[in-house]
């Protein structure tokens, strides 16, 4: 005789009413890693400080800076996120009836979920310097297209043209107007001098925005500086290229300058986000760990009891 049973005479599946995620691990390990975090942080960043030296020739260079930065950040997330995953699993309570690869999967997701949160209160306590590394970048490369004009320009409309120019030109101008005869610094004229001089700012000004000095703005330079210094146009046109050559090397300087900080911000943001992969990877296979320990320290315990 066969009995058929209907849907509603067979056993409903049990589902526990308690749920998988154990925020008190979590929030503990992430605590732990956070705490960790800052600490090294303020460790690298008291051992980076002494890399840089406001001496000429001496400290790193930007590059090996950022990249150095970069590789600390590495070791940081391996040694926090290591902790707190560890942390995360051993303090989470025993999962009764639940297989083995379902206890190792919520492991790894609470040691995921504590780098989570670990890394989302490292991140609010260093918003405004993290802020500043990566606009850095930002703020190199558009320095490198329009740093020299703007600089040049701000310096002339501050000084309205009277003379005592502190813009970014005023020394190459002050090059380009140095008498033959020091006795010409007393002579009359003053006034001359200092159109001269806010004359040949805005050439030099306009020809930084353009790119380049016209052949007629360069011979009016160079009548500008005869005029003014006594000098034979030969040499006052000599005057005027070896002034421009100077300009135009610390233009390259600069651009230089803000391209290797340019590769350098990149570089730490490529090596930063590397850090926070391993660093959940660590932290996800740490807490695994620690589960586990915990379970074979208090099987080992019940079965010493026996």
């Amino acid at each position: 005789m066969t009995t058929t049973l209907s849907a509603t005479d067979a056993p409903a599946s049990i589902e526990s009413s308690s749920s998988a995620v154990s925020w008190g691990p979590i929030v503990a390990g992430a605590f732990a890693a956070s705490t960790l975090t800052l600490i090294l942080m303020l460790l690298g960043s008291g051992l980076g400080l002494t890399m840089v030296s406001p001496w000429s020739s001496e400290g790193v260079t930007v590059t090996t800076f950022a990249v150095s930065t970069a590789i600390w950040l590495i070791v940081v997330q391996w040694l926090s996120s290591a902790a707190g995953g560890y942390l995360t699993g051993r303090l989470r309570t025993k999962w009764v009836g639940i297989h083995t690869d379902e206890t190792f999967f919520r492991d790894t997701a609470h040691g995921f979920m504590a780098w989570a949160l670990a890394t989302l209160l490292v991140v609010l306590v260093l918003s405004s310097a993290l802020s500043a590394v990566v606009g850095r970048g930002v703020q190199a490369a558009s320095t490198v297209a329009s740093g020299a004009a703007l600089g040049a320009s701000a310096g002339a409309t501050a000084n309205g043209g009277s003379g005592g120019a502190t813009n970014a030109t005023s020394y190459f101008v002050d090059t380009l107007f140095r008498p033959a005869d020091p006795a010409r610094l007393s002579a009359p004229g003053v006034e001359g001098d200092a159109a001269a001089a806010a004359q040949a700012s805005r050439i030099l000004i306009a020809s930084a925005a353009a790119g380049e000095v016209s052949a007629d703005d360069k011979a009016y330079l160079g009548q500008l500086v005869a005029a003014r210094t006594g000098l034979a146009q030969p040499e006052a046109t000599a005057r005027v290229d070896a002034a421009l050559a100077q300009v135009q090397a610390a233009k390259v300087k600069a651009q230089e300058t803000a391209d290797a900080a340019r590769k350098a911000s990149a570089t730490f943001a490529l090596l930063g986000a590397l850090s926070l992969i391993i660093g959940a990877f660590i932290a996800s296979v740490a807490a695994a760990l620690g589960g586990r320990q915990r379970d074979d320290d208090e099987a080992l315990y019940l079965t010493t009891r026996r």
